[in-house]
């Protein structure tokens, strides 16, 4: 037992080296995560310098042209969409076009039945008819009238010349009566018969003056039937005009949408049938703040970004700007002289220009959002020029 004793303070101070053997190589751990504490720190230095450096490189770019780009995504595609409605008034006989149809400018889309048209140029046709039927009577009257003048010209003459025959007479025989060498009773008859000879005259000249204003009457008459022919040409024109636009052709090339008209409808004029878009023709109306105008010029380019087209890029220029706000141009423009004035920020519609291929125009329809982008770098001393003007102004108004 004593022995056994005497063993066991051995072996446990065998097994005390042993557990302090092993403590050493459990210490061990701490410098290891010292370590991979330097690393972690090393990578996180190297992490926050690369994003002090990305943005310096940022800043640098910014400052350089990226303070520049006026960014808007309140901008859609438009297009000047043409109304087709009918000058006149029926039913429709025949719908040439489908849904969605592309046509071509002059093709032929709606007819409405012409018959009554038709017809009001038939009644038309008949009064140029009539009236210049008028107007050859009153010429061929005028016709006349010039044979029954002449004709009585010539009555008058003879008239003349046998009045002048009887007042010669009577001027031989009045001396001889009053000598004795003929009676008195034959001066009588020879002075009657003057005196019938001049009235007949004087009657074929009053016919004559008659004659010859009648020709003024005639010639009344024809300007009158002439004018009646320029009037019943005038509504043959017109009723032809409404014959004409009983056929609706397309005004400009485009697709055809929103079409509302069907076989049977009666159509009123001005109804609207359907619209053409030129596709051909779109472009861009991007809402930019009043904020981002201040070096917003015509000319500038920008980049643009289709929704519809999964972020293929689109180029295009400013084209104009608008003469006010959105707000101005609504329904109901603002009215802010009230006490409860709360200023928001306007927005003024810009129109850009839509430089784009054939094959993406063909993917692009009015409505669809878009993401505007104007590099407004090409005006970037307009602002410190401004102020300069500005400042020479108060400097002389000051004076």
């Amino acid at each position: 037992m004593t022995q056994d004793d005497s063993a066991d303070p051995a072996s446990a101070q065998h097994d005390d080296h042993g557990r302090h053997d092993a403590e050493p190589g459990a210490d061990t751990a701490p410098p290891a995560k010292r370590k991979l504490s330097g690393r972690a720190k090393a990578i996180l230095l190297i992490v926050v310098l690369g994003l002090i450096v990305a943005g310096i490189l940022w800043f640098i770019d910014y400052r350089a042209h990226g303070q520049y780009l006026q960014e808007t995504n309140d901008a859609t595609i438009r297009a000047d969409a043409v109304t087709v409605s009918p000058k006149t008034a029926g039913y429709v006989a025949e719908v040439l076009v489908t849904d969605n149809q592309d046509v071509a400018a002059g093709q032929p889309l709606v007819r409405i039945d012409p018959r009554d048209y038709r017809a009001q140029m038939a009644q038309a046709d008949a009064q140029v008819a009539v009236a210049q039927a008028q107007a050859d009577s009153a010429r061929a009257q005028i016709r006349e009238q010039y044979a029954t003048i002449e004709q009585t010209r010539a009555q008058l003459a003879a008239a003349r010349a046998q009045a002048a025959f009887d007042a010669s007479e009577v001027a031989r025989y009045t001396p001889l009566a009053a000598s004795g060498a003929e009676t008195r009773e034959k001066l009588a008859q020879l002075r009657a018969t003057a005196t019938r000879s001049a009235q007949e005259a004087r009657a074929q000249a009053a016919g004559l003056l008659t004659q010859q204003r009648r020709i003024a009457s005639f010639t009344s008459q024809v300007r009158q039937g002439e004018a009646q022919g320029r009037a019943a040409q005038a509504q043959r024109e017109a009723a032809n005009v409404d014959v004409q636009a009983t056929l609706l052709r397309a005004p400009i090339a485009g697709r055809v949408g929103d079409k509302t008209v069907t076989v049977g409808q009666y159509a009123q004029a001005g109804t609207r049938l359907m619209s053409l878009v030129p596709l051909d023709k779109l472009y861009i109306v991007a809402n930019f703040k009043e904020t981002q105008l201040a070096l917003m010029r015509v000319g500038q380019p920008a980049t643009i970004k289709v929704d519809a087209l999964d972020g293929v890029e689109l180029h295009g220029r400013v084209v104009s700007q608008s003469p006010g706000t959105g707000a101005q141009f609504s329904l109901l423009p603002p009215e802010n002289a009230t006490g409860n004035f709360t200023k928001i920020t306007q927005r003024v519609p810009v129109r850009i220009a839509l430089e784009a291929t054939a094959d993406a125009r063909r993917l692009l329809v009015p409505g669809l959002s878009v993401t505007v982008t104007v590099d407004t770098i090409s005006a970037k001393g307009d602002l410190d020029r401004i102020r300069d003007q500005q400042k020479q102004l108060q400097d002389r108004q000051a004076r």
